[in-house]
């Protein structure tokens, strides 16, 4: 037997390392993106963490704009609300007042939900925000609304804002038996658009691309067959975002307007057309600099487009931001 094995102090330093490590894995994966979650996607450039202040600098600045401050309840009764409250039970049945008691231990021991919450996304150089009793792509379309309006650079390694407004499993099956509900308010008969769709996959390799665009844009087609692809100035654009095993969506407007809802972008000015008039200005610059870093963290397979998307492969390479 080895000195090390022998040694009961050394077992058992080992052992609680082991679970550390355990108890780390189950607390890591109650903080993670899960289904069932909404809120905001946000990719960066290599630093999360800076990433995620700014996110909460800017998310908190535009939803006291929208909602007003943040209320936070209190959720512990002052100690003289509660001797009241026990004299006027004294002659209440003891069981009934015990119920009430551990009820509110209950309430005063629940932690409560903040307006953003910051959970793993499970990619690197993305991050996932939880929102809490607000519509994220409202917030979202909001921001970028003023930053195109203004100009004015509100953040330095936030890329991309993309709302998530429903998660599912990330398999092909789920993510069209979710989408034939949620999209049926935007296309079902007798609503009806011009529309495209912008998948990526990170750290996902089970969905196929080609195959999601082609089965999504079917089902658009069967809700209302007036719904018709426009890959240049559309309407509505179908968001769907896959990290491992959760496939995020939404449906967003403006998306060419506002560089595919890059931050960055977005507040550059428009350059002048040889006519005078002002042209969008190129986006390469920020995409190619978050399509850097995310192959280089080798976890993407990527796609922007729809059932014609093959056709605009090379638009796609160029501009896609992702």
């Amino acid at each position: 037997m080895s000195a090390a094995s022998s040694d009961p102090k050394k077992r058992g330093k080992k052992r609680y390392a082991a679970g550390n490590r355990h108890g780390g894995k189950r607390w890591r994966g109650c903080r993670e993106l899960e289904v069932g979650m909404q809120g905001i996607l946000i990719t960066c450039n290599m630093n999360e963490k800076r990433c995620t202040a700014e996110a909460f600098n800017l998310l908190n600045e535009y939803a006291d704009e929208l909602l007003g401050p943040e209320k936070l309840q209190d959720n512990n009764a002052s100690s003289s609300e509660k001797e009241e409250e026990e004299e006027e039970e004294d002659e209440e049945d003891v069981d009934v007042a015990l119920k009430k008691e551990v009820s509110q231990l209950k309430t005063s021991g629940a932690k409560q939900e903040r307006r953003f919450q910051s959970l793993d996304s499970g990619a690197n150089n993305v991050i996932f925000i939880k929102t809490q009793n607000l519509e994220s792509d409202k917030l979202v379309h909001h921001i970028l609304s003023d930053l195109q309006a203004t100009k004015k650079k509100k953040s330095r390694v936030i890329l991309r804002m993309l709302p998530v407004t429903g998660t599912c499993k990330a398999f092909e099956e789920d993510i069209l038996k979710y989408l034939t509900t949620f999209l049926e308010p935007w296309f079902k008969t007798p609503n009806c658009g011009t529309y495209q769709i912008a998948f990526k996959a990170r750290n996902s390799s089970h969905n196929k691309r080609e195959e999601i665009i082609k089965a999504v844009a079917g089902l658009v087609g069967k809700l209302n067959p007036n719904n018709k692809v426009d890959l240049t100035n559309p309407e509505l654009t179908i968001i769907v975002e896959v990290i491992k095993a959760v496939c995020c969506v939404s449906v967003v407007k403006d998306y060419a307007l506002f560089r595919k809802y890059n931050v960055q972008e977005v507040v550059k000015e428009d350059a002048p057309k040889p006519d005078g008039t002002a042209a969008p200005t190129d986006t390469i610059t920020a995409e190619e600099e978050e399509e850097k870093y995310a192959l280089g963290a080798g976890e993407e397979t990527e796609g922007d487009g729809n059932v014609k998307a093959d056709e605009k492969q090379a638009d796609e390479d160029k501009g896609d931001g992702e």
